[in-house]
């Protein structure tokens, strides 16, 4: 893959195993819009970008050559060999190579943890226009305004944002969740910059000490923002997409998931299951199951 830059904008030619659409829409971020067949906006790390992309070629503005090597590159995963992980994934096990094949331009973002995070807690229970609407209101009430857009507010500008408040942005139980959120991050009781001095299981022990925040939101949050590409974030939806795909229709816990495909894929369970929801939602495998 090459880059160049003319006039406040990048190019990226050469491309492999990037497909915008599959990489936006795989249910991993929330503040996108598309304006055309792989052509969106994307608002993240405190910029506004837009992105088209043509076949194996694709161009980023405004984007200077510094924005895009300092922020853009790391936040796309554009140094990680994506080929070699689809191979070892899906090494002797025919539904994986169905699911690499149709997913085959997905990667996982590295997105800025402390709005992951707080994006998440939204999510709960919640459809994916949903969830933009409440982060807009958000960052439209309390968010600092850039190229037409609002930005994602920060902590010190959510610091004194009542629970009520936020109830008024139309998010419902969540905002509990946020205003408790919130008050760990500022007390320090969650320390989101101390997250790469710490193993999994600390890790995920100190996010779960928020309201709200459970296995699956706790999973998602390591996976997206923090490197942790291991974990297998599984709800209901993954849960029986698994059911269905390798356990033979039959009811599992979740625990038992989770043991599976750490066996099966260790440290690149992130991405398995990304290959796999991706699939499953797009072909609605596993939409037949009924709980029991």
């Amino acid at each position: 893959m090459r880059y160049t830059e003319t006039e406040g904008k990048i190019t990226l030619s050469g491309l492999d195993s990037f497909d915008i659409s599959q990489i936006l829409e795989c249910g991993q971020c929330f503040r996108f819009e598309r304006l055309d067949d792989k052509e969106y906006k994307i608002i993240a790390m405190g910029r506004v970008l837009y992105i088209k992309q043509n076949e194996d070629t694709a161009e980023l503005y405004p984007c200077s050559l510094s924005d895009y090597e300092n922020i853009w590159r790391n936040y796309f995963d554009m140094d990680t060999d994506y080929d070699a992980i689809k191979n070892k994934v899906s090494v002797n096990d025919d539904i994986m190579k169905k699911a690499v094949e149709y997913g085959r331009g997905i990667r996982l973002l590295n997105q800025e943890p402390y709005e992951c995070l707080l994006s998440f807690i939204i999510s709960q229970n919640n459809n994916i226009p949903r969830i933009k609407g409440i982060i807009s209101r958000m960052s439209e009430k309390y968010g600092t305004e850039t190229d037409g857009e609002f930005l994602f507010p920060s902590l010190e500008q959510l610091a004194c944002v009542s629970e009520d408040e936020l109830f008024e942005l139309r998010m419902g139980f969540r905002a509990k969740y946020i205003r408790d959120c919130l008050d760990k991050l500022i007390s320090g009781r969650v320390k989101l910059e101390k997250a790469s001095e710490l193993s999994g299981e600390e890790l995920l022990s100190m996010l779960l000490q928020i309201k709200g925040v459970g296995r699956k939101v706790a999973d998602c949050i390591m996976l997206f923002s923090l490197g942790r590409r291991g974990v297998f974030p599984t709800d209901v939806w993954v849960k029986r997409v698994m059911e269905t795909l390798y356990f033979g229709g039959e009811e599992t816990d979740i625990k038992k998931i989770h043991a599976f495909a750490e066996d099966k894929w260790g440290e690149l369970a992130g991405y398995a299951q990304q290959y796999l929801f991706y699939y499953a939602r797009s072909l609605k495998i596993g939409t037949e199951r009924k709980d029991k």
